[in-house]
């Protein structure tokens, strides 16, 4: 058992997945995960539920680098997987240094500027230029006979290694586990997609060929995600099936953690959050992946139980992972303010504090939840403004789009047209708290700098036509015939967007 020095302050243990849909868990309602999500359906029994939780941004890097920062995405300029959080940007792991909180991290943090690939940088850059060829492609769900996730079992065994350490320790501990479950691609196990039962997969709705009638940002991003063709039903139901597998062993990695945490007598001084940086479509509106505005991608999962929290209690308060930043300083008794005196921190964090719901019944101050995307695969800056019933798209250069979440689970049918005055409420809200327009235009002249530069090195030294082939017709896993050329036709759409003003 940890030592009394230790239990002066609480502990706090933060797993956080990848791509993981909030909805798909046994204690969400979802009906083909009734069962097979048993340890987060406990902690969520031991503490308490957030079943309306938003990602800030529907893309990993902004994500995590917003959650963080405890800063929206566009504040530190957070535009896509490429530009992160530079490196003398404050977060709350540079808070982490200054605490008395011994601390480690397990998994990828993945919040800093200039990582992933060469495709995630020119697909964003060029973005707004309107190339409609795909930059994606994605291999068929694949079943394993063993080992599909073994790196996250060996995080979860080097966290417990960890736990045992700070738990003989004379420091309160904060320690962070990031998994890749449950990320594509579409892996699993064939014990694992036994335990989920096919009949009981919902196929979604709208499976259907790209359409001149679709909104043109759904067009642009199906387009480019290689999913102009209607999907299957079969395959969206293997898809569906293989995903929820993931998320079964996923939950076995947090059950054998949360065993660890009881076992070394944590249990009663330890926080524990579940959580993820984002979704996945994993069939819905014919797409995978993520960076939409739509449930499956921008829903995230959150579960917080721990000393002071209200056991078995669900919040249907609309939150965000923006106000995880300012509930863990609530939870380690710490001020902001007392670190953030350096004129490098923003003088405040952009989220509020979950511990008065955790703790009682108390209402937000805000009852709004913001999201915002900048990059790859969307045509423009698009934000989300989640409120009650009502969930608003403002696409920046085009028309809103507005769904009833609670009549339109699916989010088929925009009232945009019908319901003019929500959204002109939901509006009001957006432009009165974000400069939307301002945002945008900031990073379509980082796009475009940021282009021109690259573009430059890459004809001089005779790489670029090559590279543009292979970005524009799909990157990853090609055969022969995926393989497009860079065409002068294509080049010039690029000299026109370059002509155009940001």
């Amino acid at each position: 058992m940890a030592n009394q020095k230790a239990m002066q302050k609480p502990n706090i243990l933060f797993i956080h997945a990848e791509s993981m849909d909030g909805r798909t868990m046994g204690c969400m309602g979802h009906p083909a995960m009734q069962g097979v999500t048993p340890n987060l359906d406990a902690l969520a029994a031991r503490g308490t539920l957030f079943r309306q939780a938003y990602s800030s941004c529907p893309v990993c890097n902004p994500s995590r680098a917003s959650m963080w920062s405890g800063k929206h995405p566009g504040y530190h300029g957070c535009w896509n997987n490429y530009s992160g959080l530079r490196e003398h940007v404050p977060t709350f792991w540079t808070l982490l240094e200054q605490s008395p909180y011994r601390h480690a991290n397990f998994g990828k943090l993945d919040y800093q500027w200039g990582m992933h690939s060469i495709r995630d940088q020119v697909g964003s850059w060029t973005r707004t230029a309107g190339i409609l060829r795909p930059t994606n492609k994605m291999i068929l769900p694949t079943i394993l006979e063993e080992d599909a996730h073994s790196g996250d079992w060996k995080k979860a065994e080097q966290l417990i290694g960890e736990l045992r350490q700070a738990a003989a320790g004379d420091k309160p501990f904060f320690c962070c586990m990031s998994t890749g479950m449950v990320h594509p691609s579409f892996v699993t196990t064939k014990s694992y997609l036994d335990r989920i039962d096919p009949s009981l997969i919902e196929i979604p709705p709208a499976l259907r060929d790209v359409s001149e009638a679709d909104h043109p940002v759904d067009r642009f991003v199906r387009i480019t995600k290689n999913h102009a063709r209607a999907m299957a039903p079969e395959l969206a139901l293997e898809i569906r099936r293989v995903y929820y597998a993931m998320v079964a062993e996923l939950d076995d990695v947090v059950g054998k953690v949360l065993r660890a945490v009881d076992e070394l007598g944590l249990g009663d001084n330890t926080y524990i959050i579940f959580s993820s940086d984002h979704g996945e479509m994993a069939g819905e509106h014919n797409q995978v992946l993520k960076r939409t505005m739509y449930e499956p991608s921008i829903h995230a999962p959150l579960i917080i139980a721990g000393p002071d929290v209200r056991r078995g209690t669900i919040c249907d308060d609309v939150v965000s992972l923006i106000d995880i930043y300012p509930t863990l300083l609530d939870m380690m008794r710490l001020s902001y303010a007392d670190y953030a005196a350096d004129e490098a921190w923003p003088q405040t964090l952009d989220g509020e504090s979950l511990m008065p719901q955790l703790t009682g019944d108390a209402p937000r101050q805000r009852d709004w939840a913001f999201a915002e995307y900048h990059g790859d695969r969307c045509p423009t800056g698009t934000y989300m403004l989640r409120r009650g019933r009502w969930k608003l798209l403002h696409h920046v250069g085009y028309a809103p789009q507005l769904f009833d979440l609670e009549e339109d689970k699916w989010e088929i049918n925009n009232l945009a047209a019908s319901r003019p005055e929500i959204v002109s409420e939901l509006n009001g809200i957006l432009q009165r708290n974000f400069d939307c327009a301002g945002l945008e235009r900031r990073a379509r002249l980082e796009d475009r700098r940021r282009f021109v530069e690259w573009r430059e090195g890459a004809m001089k030294d005779g790489t670029y036509n090559a590279t543009m082939a292979r970005i524009f017709s799909g990157y990853s896993r090609l055969c022969i015939d995926d393989y497009r050329s860079w065409t002068d036709a294509d080049e010039e759409i690029i000299n026109q967007w370059l002509a155009q003003d940001v």
